[in-house]
């Protein structure tokens, strides 16, 4: 099993309290976990990516940890989460997709307690301090509309050419003054990962 070498972590809590005028009690908390780590693949053609699928399980469990403190909750009160990675330029989105493979997902749903559905991901290339948006939705039903969200990271020296910036990102709550309808959070069953 392949370890992440790891050069950089970052932490981020997202607090709003107020939108539109409208105090929001409590706070719709979002925390986002960040490892930059070395792209054992930058710069060449690699066939079999099963050291990156390694990694993205070690960092699942990381990551999904950092969430949870940072939020300072139990693991059975998060209630959306999301990854991502930002691949220097001398990797490719595969590095990424590898990354993110499935087995991500196993660690981070024991961090955050059940996770019956999918979580949402996305991949893209490019330079130091450029945006990812992590995409979130409801960790135990995907109908969940008010937990259709993204939390935007960027970290100025990552990723570096030869290096991949991987996030997980976990809630408390859905968005702010949801309001488009759609499966409450307190009637999802959290059975099939829809409903």
């Amino acid at each position: 099993m392949a370890n992440a070498n790891i050069r950089k972590l970052v932490t981020i809590v997202d607090e709003i309290h107020s939108e539109m005028g409208k105090t929001i009690n409590p706070p719709t908390r979002r925390a986002a976990a960040i490892a930059v780590i070395e792209n054992p693949f930058a710069g060449f053609y690699q066939e079999d990516l099963e050291d990156l699928m390694s990694i993205g399980e070690e960092l699942g469990s990381l990551l999904g940890k950092r969430c949870i403190e940072a939020l300072g909750i139990k693991p059975s009160e998060a209630e959306s989460y999301g990854k991502a990675a930002l691949i220097g330029e001398n990797g490719e989105l595969e590095h990424g997709a590898a990354l993110l493979h499935p087995r991500m997902g196993t660690p981070l749903r024991s961090e955050v307690e059940k996770g019956a559905a999918l979580v949402p991901s996305s991949k893209k290339r490019g330079p130091m301090g450029d945006a990812l948006d992590i995409p979130l939705g409801h960790k135990d039903a995907a109908y969940v509309r008010s937990h259709f969200d993204g939390m935007e990271v960027r970290v100025n020296d990552a990723p570096k050419a030869n290096e991949i910036l991987v996030a997980i990102a976990v809630t408390d709550s859905g968005r702010p003054l949801p309001r488009v309808g759609g499966l409450k959070a307190e009637d999802a069953e959290g059975e099939d990962g829809l409903r």
